[in-house]
């Protein structure tokens, strides 16, 4: 007897920082330069075709690039229909910020929920929990992370409120799942180091054998020393996994794109 038939799906997960590019501050760009990168990383998108697209410094309103909403002119310019924000800075004032993680999907995204690591007014950190609707009640659920960059013991404490997190959501919602959750974006450090990337894999390995990606490939080039920041866990449910991180020049990180298939899904 065959087994239940496992069907395509791709996710990327990508710090774009701010739409600079490889500018090291993105104050000191041009509106139009930010806006023409962000077009190229729209139909970077549109040409990879993703189900799921987790996003990392994305901004809302900001005045650093003439307030445009990025994740807006993306999500229009990729042609992926379905977004959700997460801001986790915000400053208010006649020089205004308001950005954070966001995820863009396919597919319909049903509830969510974003988690700061407190106020912050520039350089916030938090993660963006979202159910995407696969067809058929099928729900994968998916958090976008990114973690502090400067200090380890922070990110020690986000991983744990990560971790605390979602065990809550697996007491209350993991029936409705089609597999446990999917985790992405930004750690800030490498996986070959005693640090957050490594007690967040510990944590998932006790729902699974869950997987890491990229397994080879730096995603962060530039300033050297090159090195892996970005990454996606997933779980043993997620079938012939192949990942590859992609030689773009659009951000300092380079996107990681994940392949793999799902169990028992009906084909979009």
């Amino acid at each position: 007897m065959l087994g239940a038939p496992m069907h395509p799906f791709r996710i990327v997960t990508y710090n774009i920082a701010h739409g600079r590019g490889l500018s090291p501050y993105q104050g000191l760009n041009s509106h139009g330069s930010i806006q023409r990168n962000v077009l190229k990383i729209a139909h970077l998108l549109e040409r990879l075709k993703p189900d799921v697209v987790a996003l990392q410094e994305i901004d809302e309103d900001s005045h650093w690039n003439g307030r445009l909403n990025l994740l807006e002119y993306l999500r229009e310019h990729s042609r992926i229909e379905y977004a959700v924000m997460g801001v986790n800075s915000e400053r208010s004032g006649h020089k205004p910020l308001r950005y954070g993680n966001a995820v863009l999907s396919r597919h319909r995204i049903g509830a969510w929920e974003n988690i700061s690591f407190g106020h912050s007014e520039i350089g916030g950190k938090g993660f963006l929990f979202a159910e995407i609707d696969v067809g058929r009640g099928h729900v994968v659920p998916v958090v976008n992370l990114h973690l502090a960059f400067t200090s380890r013991r922070a990110r020690l404490e986000q991983v744990e409120a990560v971790s605390d997190y979602l065990s809550n959501k697996y007491q209350h919602r993991q029936a409705e799942w089609l597999v446990p959750p999917i985790l992405c974006g930004d750690m800030n450090n490498s996986s070959r180091s005693p640090d957050a990337t490594a007690a967040l894999f510990d944590y998932f390995q006790r729902h699974g054998e869950y997987t890491l990606h990229p397994q080879n490939g730096r995603t962060f080039p530039s300033p050297l020393p090159s090195r892996a920041l970005d990454f996606v866990f997933l779980p043993p449910a997620c079938r012939l996994p192949q990942s590859a991180v992609l030689r773009t020049m659009l951000s300092d990180h380079r996107p990681v794109v994940v392949d793999f298939r799902l169990p028992g899904t009906r084909q979009h």
